[in-house]
């Protein structure tokens, strides 16, 4: 129905009709169809576009072409201070309908989407992206990619050590994606692959032409203690301390720094293990090509102590040149002591060449040569002369006696038997020890050899001389039991003197044993001066006379006995010795014979 004019519309004839009932069932679908795609298909939980349609204070309105528009906080979307209205922002659906019929859209968590979904693309890609780097952390730096905060180990910015993280703050930077954790959001970049790549055309090139003997020019990138890693233009190599200078030096940092610029030989390399040695004194001459040449043996030199050892110290003559001073080189005392007690590092001091070998640049000196030898000495004679007596210090120990220093360099010895003259002492650290004093006196000097035998006991008279007189047999004495031994124990006796009792010799009057520590009468069974020998017996002191007498005609026969053992054995080597005497004396009797039957 049409009206041409505003008189020939009829509002009572509109109302009286339904709406729509002019429309065919056909028209009204066509345009319900229509009416719907004017509208996009929008889901909840997703990205989609927007158009921004209106800009307020707090707010910006964007349609997403939804029955309603939107509305997002004007703070979220800080990074696009130009932003105005018909430009196109990428919004996440939380709801289609709010309680008010309008959509609720958030750009923020749009930006959390996306970005990881650009993050995951960049590592499923391997592809390189661009970022900011926003602030340091421990070990490393907070780069910003796509609004996600990611980390930049210490170990990834470079192929060299970094120092100073802060100056990368700020400044823009390629990275690739190396591990995503979705558990925990945390992202790793690095952009030392990057760098790798870029340098791995170099390192091949170098290593092809790299050549023993060809001199290269590097970068210092990592001190130890130990050596330096130079940085060769994409492949590093290993500079030892011991090839930074023909000098010693303690460590590289006392003759390099970090980050200089060094001209260095390659020495060797190993092109399976891409190991490379470098040198740096190999390009100076050696300092034993212009050492004097009048440095000859017997000459003095003087120098600095570079390093003790246990075997001795080494004197740097120039630097490059040292000599070894053995320890038996230091002091003309037979007993070698710590060579720290003689010198330490830093001293300066004198010594004279021993030997010398320029072809092997080995040379050894010596410091006690500039003394005179003790044993040289003029004096040497009179002043340890037999019988002279002297105080030393012990210096050693052995089985067979010790070893006295009266003065540097001359030694003496002092055998185990003759410490003592009435104590039967086994080990000399029974009766002295390693830097006591000792007195002696002198018993013999072998100047030709450097020997001199000494005597502590020879101080004294023989005590034996006496003991002849005091402990006669079958004399009685209070005695002490000191030890136990294995065929009787030993006695304590008056002067100090020891003797011996046989296991028999220890039984008391109630028969039981005498032990360590009684003190007893005992008797003298024997008395040898020779031997220095006295057996006692304390049973013998309370047998009864009979037992007694019948004990020592057993012992009379028996030394009897032995006696005549003994004498036989003279008799027979006196016999044998006369049998040759007899025969000349017959030869002269028998032509004494023959005379006087010639006169008859």
């Amino acid at each position: 129905m049409a009206y041409n004019t505003k008189e020939d519309f009829d509002w009572n004839k509109i109302q009286s009709k339904k709406f729509g009932s002019d429309y065919t069932q056909a028209e009204k679908e066509e345009l319900v169809r229509k009416y719907e795609e004017t509208f996009s298909t929008v889901n909840e939980k997703e990205v989609a576009l927007g158009i921004v349609v209106g800009i307020a204070e707090r707010d910006v309105i964007v349609n997403v072409g939804f029955k309603s528009d939107g509305l997002i906080p004007r703070s979220e979307f800080k990074d696009l201070p130009e932003l105005k209205v018909g430009d196109q922002v990428e919004v996440y659906v939380e709801n289609r309908e709010s309680t008010n019929g309008q959509v609720i859209l958030s750009r923020k968590k749009a930006k959390i989407l996306t970005a990881w979904t650009k993050i995951q693309d960049a590592l499923d890609a391997d592809s390189i992206i661009e970022g900011i780097v926003k602030r340091r952390t421990k070990g490393g730096l907070i780069v910003d990619i796509f609004g996600i905060e990611s980390f930049l180990p210490g170990s990834q910015i470079d192929v060299k050590p970094i120092r100073d993280f802060d100056v990368f703050v700020g400044k823009k930077m390629e990275v690739k994606v190396v591990k995503i954790n979705y558990a925990n959001d945390n992202v790793v970049v690095s952009h030392k692959v990057l760098i790798e790549k870029d340098l791995e055309d170099q390192r091949v090139e170098i290593l092809n032409n790299l050549e023993r003997g060809q001199v290269l020019e590097g970068i210092i990138k990592n001190m130890t203690n130990f050596g330096v890693f130079i940085d060769l233009g994409g492949v590093d190599g290993l500079l030892h301390i011991t090839d930074i200078s023909w000098g010693r030096i303690n460590h590289p940092e006392e003759v390099l720094q970090l980050d200089q610029r060094v001209n260095i030989v390659v020495l060797d390399f190993d092109e399976d293990k891409k190991r490379i040695s470098l040198g740096m004194k190999q390009l100076t001459a050696h300092p034993w090509e212009s050492l004097d040449a009048d440095i000859q043996v017997n000459s003095k030199v003087k120098g600095k102590i570079v390093n003790v050892a246990d075997y001795g110290a080494f004197l740097e003559v120039i630097p490059g040149v040292e000599g070894l001073i053995h320890v038996s080189e230091m002091s003309w005392s037979q007993h070698l002591r710590n060579p720290q007690d003689f010198l330490k590092v830093g001293d300066e001091i004198e010594a004279v060449v021993l030997t010398i070998d320029r072809a092997e640049r080995k040379m050894s000196l010596g410091i006690k040569q500039l003394t005179e030898d003790p044993w040289t000495k003029t004096n040497l004679l009179s002043k340890y002369a037999v019988n002279t007596k002297h105080k030393g210090i012990v210096r050693n120990l052995t089985s067979f006696g010790l070893f006295i220093e009266l003065e540097e360099g001359i030694d003496g010895l002092v055998h185990v038997s003759d410490l003592s003259w009435t104590k039967k002492i086994k080990h000399p650290s029974e009766f002295v020890k390693v830097g006591e004093e000792l007195d002696v006196v002198v018993l013999e000097l072998d100047v030709e050899n450097k020997r001199l035998s000494l005597g502590h006991k020879q101080l004294e008279d023989n005590p034996w001389d006496t003991f002849e007189t005091v402990f006669l047999p079958n004399s009685v004495h209070k005695c002490t039991i000191i030890s136990k031994v294995e065929k009787g124990a030993m006695l304590e006796l008056p002067y100090g003197v020891e003797g011996f009792v046989p296991s028999k010799g220890l039984v008391k009057a109630n028969g039981a044993n005498a032990e360590v520590g009684e003190t007893l009468d005992f008797m003298v069974v024997e008395f040898s001066k020779e031997e220095k020998k006295i057996v006692l017996s304390h049973t013998r002191t309370h047998e009864k006379p009979e037992e007694k007498a019948e004990k020592t005609t057993e012992e009379e026969t028996s030394t009897e006995t032995e006696a005549k053992k003994k004498s036989t054995r003279k008799k027979k080597t006196t016999e044998s010795s006369d049998e040759n005497k007899s025969t000349l004396g017959d030869i002269e009797a028998l032509s004494s014979l023959k005379e006087q039957m010639d006169k008859q």
